[in-house]
């Protein structure tokens, strides 16, 4: 597959930009209260500079570039949204994939559409990988954002991670494997 080094942030990201995503932890301080996502939205992609230095640093592999990603947002740990290039099509067809700031990675979405639909259910990439997250509370400006950019019917979260899970089983291993 050829990659271009196309940086055009997509509508659907550049509608996320605005939105507030408020964060505390739970009672117990042991991770994420049921109302919250832990999602802070860029307002463009990083730089392929700067997306080759992060790559490599999350590896340790300095042979790799950042070509195949490009990141938009990160939770307040520094773990990474991304879009992992993988397929033929525009960046919205990508899937989208976290890297946790302490070695937690997994497909969150199979394309940006139903990573709208997962954030309007109330869960966020990090909740998602890094707690087992399926489900959360509905976010009625999110899923105004889903319906209008998505371009799928609704899904749950629950549909969303399953689908991802789903076509892309190894990509931990994928990572892993990466690593050095």
């Amino acid at each position: 597959m050829e990659i271009t080094d196309d940086r055009a942030f997509p509508a659907a990201l550049t509608a996320l930009s605005g939105v507030e995503f408020p964060w505390d932890h739970d009672e117990e301080g042991d991770g994420p209260a049921p109302t919250n996502i832990d999602y802070e939205p860029y307002d463009e992609f990083e730089s392929a500079e700067d997306t080759t230095d992060w790559i490599r640093a999350w590896t340790g592999n300095q042979e790799l570039d950042g070509d195949r990603f490009r990141l938009f947002g990160e939770d307040g740990t520094g773990g990474m949204a991304v879009l992992w290039l993988v397929r033929e099509g525009p960046l919205t067809e990508q899937p989208v994939v976290f890297f946790g700031s302490e070695g937690e990675v997994g497909p969150v979405a199979a394309n940006l559409g139903e990573f709208l639909w997962l954030l309007a259910g109330g869960v966020g990439p990090q909740e998602a990988v890094e707690f087992g997250t399926d489900s959360g509370v509905p976010h009625p400006e999110l899923r105004a954002i889903a319906e209008e950019h998505s371009g799928v019917e609704p899904r749950t979260p629950v549909e969303v991670l399953a689908k991802a899970r789903a076509e892309f089983p190894d990509f931990e291993e994928t990572v892993q494997s990466w690593c050095r």
